[in-house]
């Protein structure tokens, strides 16, 4: 009969590679992680296991002095405190599986910190400037409408530009006023779509119905000239050039879009959860910031029209221009 403390003991394995190996399987199957997301963990997990590499050291054997020390050596190499944040989320889910799958007794990283991240609130476009860029599309080119239907969905579902290029004709419910968004992780969820999308949508449909398209791609919402499915540079280039021609000095992408929906949602009085059910947020924590965005609007709202405000400013506005008489 096979004593109990022997289930405790850890699994041991040769090749480091070995482990990374088994990780990105478990990121796969077990955590249903889309092809990009695990590329990304692959990739930072890359300056880790060269750091243990060049020190001889095995990921099992690592203290939390090692792990400090790997920390510190981000930050020599002028990586980013956001991007040594997530470099070190990936080495701290990398040991996480290793302890549920038996390999280590005791995760290093339980006491590793985070690096302080500064506060950044997310540029976001009002209406009046989303208005702004669809008027400026030239509808007399091939792509004027299309370009239209993609701005409008973005900012009216909020969804992540990988979202968009993925919509499949399947997926749009437009009598019902509701589309289906297979979101991170293949989460799906249901958002519902305003009438103002639905009509440039409808407009696209029928440019579309006159493109020869490329078999496998029949099901895809918005294509290219060639009758291929869109790209998500395609569109940050589309959306870059299109504030350019708008004369919107904003630097903004297509995720602009999603922070614009949720600040209007927000500012119209939409509940937090809400908000974050249609982003598809797994944590209210991440659908938070937009708290932010309408803390700073409020505060530029008091100062412009608050009368002892506004007393104050014609005051100073006075004086200067005494001062250059």
């Amino acid at each position: 009969m096979q004593n109990k403390t022997d289930n405790k003991t850890p699994k041991k394995l040769s090749s480091e590679a070995d482990l990374v190996r088994r990780f990105m399987r478990y990121l796969k199957l077990d955590r249903n992680y889309s092809v990009n997301t695990q590329e990304a963990y692959s990739h930072d997990l890359g300056y880790y296991m060269r750091f243990l590499h060049d020190r001889h050291l095995s990921p099992l054997e690592v203290k939390l002095e090692d792990l400090e020390q790997f920390a510190a050596s981000l930050h020599e190499y002028n990586i980013g405190a956001r991007s040594q944040s997530r470099i070190l989320f990936g080495v701290r889910s990398f040991y996480r599986y290793l302890t549920l799958d038996g390999y280590l007794e005791v995760d290093p990283t339980e006491l590793l910190e985070s690096p302080v991240l500064p506060k950044h609130l997310p540029t976001y476009l009002t209406t009046e400037e989303v208005d702004q860029l669809e008027d400026s599309i030239d509808l007399e080119t091939n792509e004027g409408q299309r370009n239209r239907a993609i701005i409008e969905t973005l900012f009216s579902c909020g969804l992540r530009v990988s979202e968009l290029t993925n919509l499949k004709l399947s997926d749009l419910n437009l009598d019902e006023h509701f589309i289906r968004v297979i979101g991170k992780g293949d989460k799906e969820r249901l958002v519902p779509i305003s009438d103002r999308a639905i009509h440039e949508l409808q407009l696209w449909s029928e440019d579309r119905k006159k493109m020869k398209i490329k078999p496998g791609e029949e099901d895809y919402v918005f294509l290219n000239r060639r009758g291929h499915h869109l790209t998500r540079v395609m569109i940050l280039i589309m959306v870059k050039r299109q504030a350019e021609a708008a004369g919107i000095k904003k630097t903004i992408s297509p995720h602009t879009l999603r922070h614009s929906f949720a600040t209007a949602m927000l500012k119209g009085g939409a509940d937090l959860r809400v908000i974050q059910v249609l982003l598809g947020h797994a944590n209210i924590g991440t659908t938070e910031i937009y708290t932010h965005l309408d803390d700073e609007s409020l505060r530029k709202e008091v100062l412009e029209h608050h009368p002892r405000n506004i007393l104050y400013a014609e005051r100073n506005t006075g004086a200067s221009l005494k001062k250059t008489e």
